[in-house]
């Protein structure tokens, strides 16, 4: 962390978490007899709960949107470039709301949580959960914090589903939803990637079929695979070649199979590095939740007919160089809310980042995106 907090950092946060004494049915048709969630708030709530924000996390990401957690820590959350006073989601204005879902690994009820009737984590026992899943428990939260109707509920990527879902679902309970790198449902690429890095997960010898809690290890070697394979499908070939190109990590070639070119040597330390704070159950969990969202298959597959329920306006944004999500998907969803006459504004941005592009501070998107936010506030300003 900065030696003094930046003055456009909400600073120094904590989590909360609520405890849902109640069972949830979810859509798998398995239970919880309760669960925690664990979510952080940045800003204010005004009084009359208008000004709230929920932010949805992508596949890897958690509760820590913004600010640092203590003066020790070397990065700020996750989307920190973003929210904060005077930032694109001003925290002077708007009060902010980012969760961990549940099935996550960072504090709300998932597989490393205890199963009550096992007394043990829950390790790969834990039940599968969907996007809806997700939103109807962070409907929950907001009943919690006594918000009625968000300002807008926002996300990128997996998060982008889920406001998306939250649009669909709960029409009345928001009044704007932005949609940020995203697809209407996976593409059979997509959908098989992510089966290639839950084989890599489940083939590693330190699995045990989930349970390497159990065995006092981590399948480090699989789930490292599975965030290799995952970060070079975020990141376009434009981004990789101006960053590495075919650089070489000691000026000449060795002949043999270590590490030789940077590329390697980069996606060597984000495996590394993800494995120590990511739970490898938790990553098939989010990978398969990817896989089923498809929430025009209630719909007879009729993507304008799903989102006739909208009420909300939306903003879509995509990138040029996202091959993961390509513009392509975010013109599905336009479409739809076109021909079911929503109110939908749509940005491509120019960027060469590939899929994390929606991380970025890419100075296009946050002109727009902030302009967006700014017609929020000043329209709850003026009700």
């Amino acid at each position: 962390m900065p030696d003094t907090v930046p003055a456009d950092s909400v600073g120094l946060v904590s989590p909360n978490t609520l405890h849902i004494p109640t069972p949830i049915t979810l859509e798998s048709g398995r239970s919880l007899a309760h669960y925690d969630l664990i979510y952080e708030t940045y800003g204010v709530l005004n009084s009359d709960a208008s000004n709230a924000i929920l932010i949805c996390h992508a596949l890897s990401g958690d509760h820590h949107a913004a600010g640092y957690h203590s003066m020790k820590d070397k990065k700020p959350g996750w989307w920190d470039g973003y929210i904060g006073p005077g930032k694109t989601i001003d925290t002077n204005y708007f009060f902010v709301v980012s969760m961990n879902n549940i099935g996550g690994c960072a504090g709300s009820s998932g597989p490393k949580s205890i199963d009550p009737e096992t007394g043990k984590p829950y390790g790969p026992d834990f039940p599968i959960v969907t996007v809806l899943d997700w939103v109807t428990t962070q409907a929950e939260l907001a009943d919690h914090l006594n918000i009625k109707q968000w300002a807008a509920v926002i996300g990128g990527s997996l998060g982008g589903m889920q406001a998306m879902q939250w649009a669909i679902s709960y029409p009345e309970r928001l009044r704007n939803v932005i949609i940020i790198a995203a697809a209407p449902k996976l593409s059979a690429q997509n959908i098989a990637f992510n089966e290639v890095a839950r084989t890599a997960i489940k083939s590693d010898p330190d699995f045990h079929n989930g349970h390497y809690d159990e065995h006092n290890t981590l399948p480090r070697q699989g789930l490292g695979l599975a965030r290799m394979l995952g970060h070079i499908t975020y990141l376009s070939d434009q981004a990789m070649g101006e960053k590495f190109g075919r650089e070489l990590r000691h000026g000449s070639l060795n002949y043999g199979y270590d590490v030789e070119f940077q590329i390697e040597s980069y996606l060597r330390y984000q495996s590394e590095s993800f494995v120590e704070h990511f739970d490898a159950n938790t990553y098939l969990l989010m990978t398969k939740a990817l896989d089923y969202f498809d929430p025009a298959a209630k719909f007879d597959d009729d993507l304008a007919k799903t989102v006739e329920s909208i009420t909300a306006k939306c903003l879509v944004i995509s990138f040029t160089t996202d091959w993961r999500f390509s513009p392509e998907r975010s013109h599905e969803i336009v479409n739809a809310l076109l021909i079911a006459k929503k109110e939908v504004s749509y940005a491509e941005i120019e960027a060469n980042q590939g899929h994390d592009a929606f991380l970025m501070p890419i100075s296009r998107y946050q002109e727009i995106f902030k302009a967006y936010m700014n017609r929020i506030a000043s329209e709850g300003k003026q009700s």
